[in-house]
């Protein structure tokens, strides 16, 4: 089965059927998905979902977007909220720094911060690192952040960097982005990596692949995912398949979960 292991089902882009749409997700090979917090209210949402469907975890953070208000309170809540059950990961947390808002060291403060927090609470993170290449990394070894384990989210850096993270004990998320003609770089990246370090996601309900890209985003479409990363490593889809869903099982210490 097919483990989405970075999705955003609390999107309004699902406002009018995600009831059904998650319930149709194993008719299309999916077993698992992990549903991840951009900021409190969405972390608040995605633990709902994990709460109200059997198949869904979630992962609750600040992304560095949304720093700006974010104040201690705010990782009180983290603190508490990531004792519940299917609460999996830390995350999406890291640096963005496409935009001029928030200042880089605020994300850096936060970024920190919430590191703090997925050691104390002795769970994996989930990384966004957008143009920030240098300083992502820098902070993850500064802070020993790589005890916790975790994935690089969207991966879109150069696979010598890829190999610098497989290294250190990190899985790499792969999306839509490898069906792009523009994709190149993912394409050497996973060409260059373990099989055994590859996770699969959708960031949904953006970066859909091809041939639906521009398109709504659902976890359906890892499918097409599977398949060029199969073209790319020469195996098969089940192969691809298999591993993933060991990879993610692991990622977010779900080995002794019952498959779903």
């Amino acid at each position: 089965m097919i483990f989405d292991t970075h999705s955003h089902y609390d999107d309004k882009a699902f406002d009018g059927d995600r009831e059904e749409l998650l319930r149709s997700l194993s008719s299309h090979g999916v077993g698992n998905i992990v549903c991840v917090g951009a900021d409190i209210a969405s972390s608040k949402e995605a633990i709902s979902l994990a709460q109200r469907f059997d198949f869904a975890y979630a992962a609750i953070g600040v992304h560095p977007s949304d720093t700006a208000d974010l104040a201690e309170k705010d990782m009180e809540w983290l603190e508490n909220a990531s004792k519940e059950k299917k609460v999996v990961a830390i995350g999406e947390i890291g640096l963005d720094y496409h935009w001029e808002d928030p200042a880089p060291a605020l994300q850096k403060k936060w970024f920190e911060r919430q590191i703090e927090l997925a050691k104390k609470v002795n769970l994996p993170i989930v990384y966004h690192s957008r143009e920030a290449a240098k300083d992502t990394m820098d902070m993850i070894c500064q802070t020993g952040a790589a005890e916790c384990g975790g994935v690089i989210h969207c991966y879109s850096y150069a696979k010598e960097m890829a190999k610098e993270y497989v290294d250190m004990g990190f899985f790499i998320g792969v999306g839509g982005v490898i069906t792009f003609k523009n994709g190149r770089r993912l394409k050497e990246t996973v060409e260059a990596i373990p099989l055994a370090n590859i996770v699969l996601e959708t960031d949904c309900p953006y970066l859909s692949p091809e041939p639906n890209r521009g398109r709504r985003n659902d976890s359906s479409n890892l499918r097409y995912v599977v398949k060029e990363i199969a073209r790319i490593k020469g195996i098969s889809e089940q192969e691809v398949m298999d591993v993933t869903e060991r990879n993610a099982r692991k990622l977010y210490r779900l080995e002794s979960e019952i498959r779903r």
